[in-house]
């Protein structure tokens, strides 16, 4: 019944699983054509033996099911993206509405880029001649707007994860040309730290924060000593803020989101700033929890007010400068390492330090 369908795409699935009931696994008539002899007989057998007492439209559609004369539709560049969000859904798992978003609308931006380029190909028409446009294109666009090589890149990198998902989750067994076309990147430009004089006098000066609204505000400053990434900050709930404790400390978790690797996951003891912050938000940021304005609104407001350090800082460069800090006081890379959640460059050992000595090593360096 499912293979008496107008849908080309319903007419082939249901071709192929009624293959696979009758024992086959699907292929085009001109892939069953140079089975061995015995293969090929034995497909003949089983359609011809599945037609007593059926209709000549069901046998019809048995027949070319095990015979292979269901033709697979093209799949178009469009209908590739569609796909891809079923194909690819195990990447979304642990993923929080905001990392969905932005994992989601490059995919789209990519493809919608390639097709004002190329146009809504099928997926075995696109040719290397197309690759190359879509490159020249964005060569230009390069140039005219003052881009980095980084943004085709990941336009490329984003448009071939969908194609060759598809092509091989679909087992389409194309030859996609999706190799050899990226852009050279320049040094990558590294997002200076703020430096210690300036956290005092600048961002720690009375009053210089008050403009940021509450939560912001508290983020910030629970940065300065816990060089959490902004992202890791808001997405804190109340209990993974835990004040009550011997050493008060945030447990960076995954909960309601992914983490950015497995090492990200990791314990930091409040002090300073930092736990005064936390106290005044003891249940954490949701104005910020499943929202990407955060570091937006904070920029914004820190460039507003004369408290950026230079035109290439951003609220990131509190991570560099607690980082820079524990380098200078001679803090264990191992112990560095576990507090940024950062991987080992080899395989690790014990538990790492307690929260007692973290604690200490934070105090040494903390505002």
């Amino acid at each position: 019944m499912a293979g008496d369908s107008e849908d080309a795409e319903r007419r082939f699935e249901a071709a192929k699983e009624l293959a696979a009931v009758r024992g086959f696994r699907y292929l085009p008539a001109q892939r069953v054509a140079e089975l061995p002899r015995e293969d090929l007989l034995e497909r003949v057998s089983v359609a011809k033996a599945s037609h007593t007492g059926k209709s000549e439209k069901v046998r019809a559609v048995e027949t070319a099911a095990v015979l292979g004369g269901v033709a697979q539709p093209p799949i178009t560049v469009t209908r590739a993206l569609d796909l891809y969000w079923q194909l690819a859904a195990d990447k979304c798992i642990g993923k929080s509405d905001d990392q969905l978003r932005r994992w989601r609308n490059p995919r789209i931006k990519a493809v919608s880029n390639f097709i004002s380029v190329v146009g809504d190909k099928a997926l075995p028409d696109i040719s290397g001649d197309d690759m190359l446009d879509f490159r020249s294109w964005w060569f230009e666009k390069l140039e005219s707007e003052g881009l980095t090589p980084n943004s085709a890149n990941k336009d490329l990198i984003h448009l071939g994860d969908v194609l060759k998902t598809v092509n091989k989750m679909k087992r389409l067994a194309l030859v996609l040309p999706l190799s050899d076309l990226s852009f050279k990147e320049g040094e990558a430009k590294q997002r200076p730290p703020f430096s210690e004089s300036w956290i005092r006098d600048k961002l720690l000066a009375p009053g210089a924060l008050d403009g940021l609204n509450t939560e912001a505000r508290c983020i910030v400053l629970g940065m300065v000593n816990t060089g959490y990434r902004p992202s890791e900050g808001a997405a804190l709930t109340p209990a993974q803020i835990r004040l009550d404790d011997n050493v008060p400390h945030i447990s960076i978790e995954p909960i309601g989101r992914q983490l950015k690797s497995r090492n990200a996951r990791r314990v930091i003891p409040l002090v300073g700033v930092s736990l005064d912050a936390f106290k005044e938000c003891p249940k954490g940021f949701p104005k910020y929890r499943d929202s990407a304005t955060l570091s937006a609104t904070v920029n914004k407001y820190l460039r507003a007010n004369g408290l950026m350090e230079s035109p290439d800082h951003s609220l990131y460069g509190l991570r560099h400068s607690f980082e820079d800090r524990l380098l200078a006081a001679g803090i264990d890379e191992r112990v560095r390492r576990d507090l940024f959640g950062h991987a080992l460059n080899r395989e690790r050992y014990g538990k790492g330090a307690t929260l007692e000595a973290l604690q200490g090593v934070i105090q040494r360096v903390a505002f």
